[in-house]
């Protein structure tokens, strides 16, 4: 009896460690070649993205580089089955001055377009953006000025592919509300985050700058649990009034 209760032990033991491994390998397939979750750490997209969301993005939309593989190995360098973002896409990539580093903006620039911002107003090879004045942002202070509820303006931006979403307005004549004319090289993108004026983006060229197509990691798909900023997601007994139940499986635009 003891030897067949042994074997039975042993057996049981294998089968749990085949189990767990198979299930890492899946995990791993899935984090590497399909969908991998991010979490928003700051205002920089607000008011489409906010400190505490939680996303999924998908690394199959623009093929994959070594920065979709974990722990980024240089095993190749370019990207394979290579497909370029779109104008207005959100999009996470590496930062091209620190490639450990993960940054989240919205794709404004192509390869060869000139960009430039005059009084606040975003042009695009020389043509102004449409945008249009909405309702004042109101929420969680987007400027980090305080911890408080802040008014804010909001405008609404439509690209010339006909993307829109809105964008926050912290102050008037901001520090890069008014600069000189960037022109995108080629094989690289130009990022800024919709929180103008409280975004270090591609036009901090000594920050960010132009991110080349190997350093995107994939596009922003859905927010699959959102927290309000200043909580912690593992304190589940504050869930009920911490999390922001309306942000749930919400598809990023």
């Amino acid at each position: 009896m003891s030897v067949t209760s042994g074997t039975k032990t042993e057996s049981g033991l294998g089968e749990t460690i085949r189990v767990v491994i198979h299930a890492l390998l899946i995990a791993l397939v899935i984090r590497t070649f399909l969908f991998q979750p991010f979490n928003i750490p700051s205002g920089s997209m607000k008011a489409t993205l906010l400190v505490g969301d939680y996303l999924f993005v998908s690394k199959y939309s623009y093929g994959y580089s070594h920065y979709s593989i974990p722990l980024s190995p240089p095993l190749f360098s370019g990207r394979i089955f290579g497909s370029e973002p779109n104008r207005g896409d959100i999009v996470v990539f590496r930062l091209p001055k620190d490639d450990s580093t993960d940054y989240i903006k919205r794709v404004i620039g192509l390869p060869g377009d000139r960009i430039q911002m005059k009084e606040g107003l975003l042009y695009i090879n020389d043509v102004p953006v449409q945008r249009e004045r909405i309702s004042d942002f109101i929420g969680e202070d987007p400027c980090g000025s305080s911890d408080a509820t802040a008014r804010v303006k909001r405008w609404k931006e439509t690209l010339p592919n006909g993307v829109s979403y809105e964008t926050l307005d912290c102050v008037d004549n901001g520090f890069y509300d008014n600069t000189n004319i960037y022109t995108v090289p080629a094989g690289h993108f130009f990022m800024m985050g919709d929180n103008r004026d409280n975004s270090t983006d591609s036009r901090v060229l000594s920050a960010v700058g132009y991110v080349p197509f190997e350093n995107i990691v994939g596009r922003a798909q859905m927010i699959f649990f959102s927290i309000a900023e200043g909580e912690h997601a593992w304190m589940i007994w504050r869930w009920p009034t911490a999390v922001r139940w309306n942000r749930l499986f919400k598809i990023v635009r």
